[in-house]
Parts: structure tokens; C-alpha cells; sequence
């Protein structure tokens, strides 16, 4: 194994600097196809799904966003497989060529009003093709780059690939408001949407050629020529207790955790800033994509900082920081971004009475009076309690209305202070800028570090799947879920904050099981 370990240290500087920027920026790109759908979420509950319930419908965009990262476990097992059997390189070439396309063919799709619900099946086969791709992307691609770096620069070298949502993120948000600035916020809504998608073909020519001048990993191609690469390396990652515990402990002690920081940090602020706020996408984007570009060299500095003082105590700093902090932020969030808002709150409070004729959950057209009422307000993006009562009874401040009648609700609303939209003038855009900085921070604290830490938890043989499952598992399903179990929370209690006690419950849980279960991996050797 020796000779593994001497062959990674003879990786000249400037092979080095080619292999990350060539990984990197053909994961930049793949974020960018799989991010799209989340920057335009709020558009897709009225282009792919039934009228009739626009909160229904913007859950449903919610889940079928998820539904990409519910499948990112299996792409991790396919393409984690494959990559541990015929090599790093390959393995990561693929899953750009699935991303690429079936990220155009979103492009392409036909809406609910021309092809009735074949458009969100449609849609819903696409999005877990673009997961299964992503679930192979990112193991390959940390792998890869983790395995040409030199011991003691691991964590710097591994956070270029953490760069890469980010930036895929940002990218995804300047396309769209460069697309809806061109062409119109009208015409965008009807046909312009598709231009991002369709322009994925360019970026997949160019990641497509980028890869294929790569080379295979120095370690793996080692292994390889000692005939010991491993012949089933799902049975030997998950059948072996050994392994399995590795496994366990990556996701319970550090992926859950890391997966829900990241999703609150980006793009729970970006929903709660356009759907409860009410903030313009010509107010939100530019703020939103400033502070992703601007913090992004965080992600470098803890990657650096874990090569000198380790992954772990970063990584649980970060999540015990969110855990605690959240809540505050977003509601400072509200003060800077909508004080009107914020205001109509305080001082004219909104209660429904008569919460006895509420459903426990809906996914369907609301019924009841009450649910009407929830509905309305949750569209809106104002916050209520709910209070038990026979009878529907709306009270704004001291003012009451009986039933629900939209217009009338809709009038006491505004007479009370309650804005339609957040007005742009009052915002303090250095206050948001601050408060979604601080957000990232946390983000970079816990996912700088996680690549180099998922890599060196694993021996090279069977390096490729086990870090990709837990990876996948904790932020596609711990992670990836959080809008839609975030804003259902909110429609279920009324309370515009209540689904921030998902995340700090996983952070929380996260941060518990690391102090017991993990030890310290920067200075383990990866030639094993």
C-alpha cells in the first residue's frame, strides 16, 4: 500500500490545479441544471399542476423539488458502484451526460393546461433523473480530487468541490434574472422559463469535454493494478458491520446536520424571502446571489482551517451556531426586508377561532371556513394562531370578522397595515445582506470540511459508495425536504417561523451523536 501513498505525493502542483478546476467546474454546472427547478419553484405549482388551491399546488412544486433529492441516495448506490469497479472518471462522466439532458428535456416539457397530468408525471420522472445524477456526481467528484491531493492539504483542496453548489446556485439565479430582465416578467412566466433549461446543452458540451480530458485517480488506478479493487462494493459498504457503522455515523453525525444548515442558509431564505416576505425576485435575486458570491471564499478557509485544527469541532461549531440562531435571524429577516409586515404583526395580531373546523393537513382544495382562511393567509405570508371554536371567527387586532369572506379579509388585512408586497424602498438591504451573510457562514463552517471528512472516513476500495450514501441520504432527504416540511409546519401552526424546529431539531441531533460516535480523520492516510 505504500507505493499508493508515494504515487498521490508525486502529483505535481500543476496536475493538481487541473484536477480540481476540472472537477469543479464541471460540478458547478451540474448544480446549476439541478438548482434551477428550486430557484423557479414558485412558478412551477401554476405551470405543471391542477388550479384551484395555489397553496396545494406551490406544496406539491415543493415536494416534487424534494422528490430530486429523495433519489440522490440511489444515484450514490449506481453510480458509487460503478466508480469503486471501473473507476472515478468514468463514473462522473456519465452522470453529466444524464444531468445535461433531462435537464434540456425540463426545457422542453408541456404545461398542465396543454397535456393535463401527464405534465408534473412528466416533470416528476425528470426531477429524479436529475437526482440519480447528482447522486453519483458529487462522490466521484470529491473522490477524484481528495485522492490527487497531498496529506495535510486535503480539506483545501476538497472545498473547491464545496464551492460548487454555491456557485451552481448563484448561477442558476443570475441566468433567471438576466432571462426575466431580456425578455419581460410576463412573457418569462408563459415561455421564458424555459431559456435556463435549454441553455443547459451549451454547459453540458462543455462539461462533457472538460471531463474527458481527465485522467483516472493515481489510487485507484494503483489498486487496480494490484487486481484488488473491490468485485461488490454495495455488500462490502453496507453487509459488513464494520462499514456500516462508518455509514451510519457519517449520516447521523454529520450529513443530517451539515444537509439541513446548507438548505436553511440558501434556499429556505431565498422561499421565505419571496413567498412570506413577498419580497420582487428584482429585490430578492440580487440580494440573495450577492452574499452566495461574496461568502464563497468561506468555504476555502475552513476547508484550510480543518487541515490545521480538524473537521469536527467546524463542523459541530456550525451547526450548534444555526441551531441557536436561526429562528432570531429570520425574524430579523422580516424587519429588514418587509418592516411593514413586521409591524401588522405586532401590532394587529391575526387569530383564527374556531380551529375545531380545520382539517389536520391538506393537499387538496380547502373546505371548511377555517381552512379557507389558512389558506388565504398562508399565501399572503401572515402568520396567525389558531384558537379552538365552533365557528369561524377572524380576528385582526380588535377588529373580528365572522366566516371567511376573501374580500372582506382582504380589505381588514390592509387596513391594518398587513402590505401586499414588501415595499422595495423600505428595505435595508445591508441588514438583509448582513443577516443571510451570517447564514452562510454557518453553511461554510459545516460544509467546507465534509468532503475531506466523508473521504477519509472510508478505505479507497469502496471509498466511492460508502461516502456517497450518507452524503446523499442526509442532504437529499434530511436537506433536500426542508421547504416542503418547513413551509407545511407553517401552514399547519400558522407561525411564519415554526418550520425553522426542523432544522434545529437535526443539528441539534446531529452535533449530539458526533460528540459521541466520531473521531477526529485529518491526518488519516487514504492509501488504505
Amino acid at each position: 500500500m505504500a507505493s499508493i501513498g508515494l504515487r498521490t505525493a508525486a502529483v505535481r502542483p500543476g496536475e493538481q490545479r487541473r484536477v480540481i478546476l476540472a472537477a469543479s467546474l464541471g460540478t458547478v454546472f451540474e448544480w446549476y441544471d439541478f438548482y434551477l427547478y428550486g430557484s423557479l419553484a414558485i412558478f412551477f405549482g401554476a405551470l405543471f399542476f391542477p388550479p384551484g388551491n395555489e397553496t396545494a399546488a406551490f406544496l406539491a412544486s415543493l415536494a416534487t423539488f424534494g422528490a430530486g433529492f429523495a433519489v440522490r441516495p440511489f444515484g450514490a448506490l449506481v453510480f458509487g458502484r460503478l466508480g469503486d469497479i471501473v473507476g472515478r472518471k468514468h463514473a462522473f462522466l456519465l452522470t453529466i451526460l444524464v444531468m445535461g439532458v433531462s435537464t434540456a428535456a425540463v426545457g422542453l416539457l408541456p404545461t398542465y393546461d396543454q397535456i393535463g397530468l401527464w405534465a408534473p408525471a412528466l416533470l416528476m420522472l425528470l426531477r429524479l433523473a436529475q437526482g440519480l445524477a447528482l447522486g453519483g456526481e458529487y462522490g466521484g467528484a470529491a473522490t477524484y480530487v481528495a485522492e490527487h491531493a497531498p496529506a495535510g492539504r486535503r480539506g483545501l483542496h476538497t472545498s473547491w468541490i464545496q464551492t460548487t453548489a454555491t456557485l451552481g446556485f448563484f448561477l442558476s439565479l443570475a441566468v433567471i434574472y438576466v432571462c426575466r430582465q431580456v425578455i419581460g416578467d410576463e412573457d418569462f412566466k408563459v415561455w421564458g422559463w424555459r431559456i435556463p433549461f435549454l441553455a443547459s446543452v451549451a454547459l453540458l458540451a462543455i462539461s462533457t469535454y472538460i471531463r474527458l480530458q481527465l485522467k483516472e485517480s493515481p489510487l485507484f488506478t494503483e489498486l487496480q493494478a494490484q487486481g484488488r479493487t473491490s468485485r461488490n462494493p454495495l455488500t462490502e459498504s453496507f453487509a459488513r458491520w464494520k462499514n456500516l457503522k462508518g455509514v451510519l455515523i457519517a449520516l447521523l453525525g454529520a450529513t443530517a446536520g451539515q444537509g439541513v444548515v446548507w438548505y436553511t442558509g440558501q434556499f429556505y431564505a431565498l422561499f421565505f424571502m419571496q413567498n412570506t416576505l413577498k419580497m420582487d425576485y428584482e429585490a430578492a435575486y440580487p440580494l440573495i446571489a450577492f452574499t452566495l458570491l461574496m461568502s464563497t471564499p468561506l468555504f476555502l478557509f475552513f476547508g484550510w482551517l480543518s487541515d490545521k485544527v480538524g473537521r469536527k469541532p467546524i463542523m459541530i461549531a456550525g451547526c450548534l451556531l444555526c441551531a441557536a440562531t436561526c429562528i432570531p435571524i429570520f425574524q430579523s429577516l422580516t424587519h429588514a426586508a418587509n418592516p411593514a409586515l413586521a409591524r401588522a404583526l405586532a401590532i394587529s395580531p391575526v387569530t383564527l377561532i374556531g380551529g375545531g373546523t380545520c382539517t389536520t393537513f391538506y393537499m387538496t382544495a380547502p373546505e371548511t371556513p377555517c381552512d379557507m382562511a389558512r389558506d388565504y393567509l398562508s399565501r399572503a405570508g401572515i402568520g396567525y394562531r389558531v384558537e379552538p371554536g365552533d365557528a369561524l371567527e377572524i380576528r385582526i387586532g380588535s377588529r373580528s370578522l365572522a366566516g371567511f369572506n376573501e374580500e372582506e379579509l382582504e380589505h381588514a388585512l390592509a387596513e391594518a397595515g398587513y402590505p401586499a408586497v414588501a415595499d422595495p424602498k423600505q428595505i435595508d438591504r445591508p441588514a438583509v445582506v448582513a443577516l443571510l451573510s451570517l447564514l452562510m457562514l454557518y453553511v461554510a463552517m459545516v460544509y467546507g470540511p465534509i468532503a475531506a471528512f466523508l473521504v477519509e472516513l472510508f478505505p479507497t476500495r469502496i471509498r466511492y459508495t460508502s461516502m456517497s450514501l450518507p452524503y446523499h441520504l442526509g442532504n437529499g432527504w434530511f436537506g433536500g425536504f426542508l421547504p416542503f416540511i418547513a413551509f407545511a409546519l407553517v401552514v399547519q401552526t400558522g407561525d411564519l417561523y415554526y418550520g425553522l424546529w426542523y432544522p434545529i431539531v437535526v443539528a441539534v441531533f446531529t452535533v449530539a451523536v458526533s460528540l459521541i460516535a466520531i473521531r477526529e480523520t485529518k491526518d488519516r492516510d487514504l492509501a488504505r
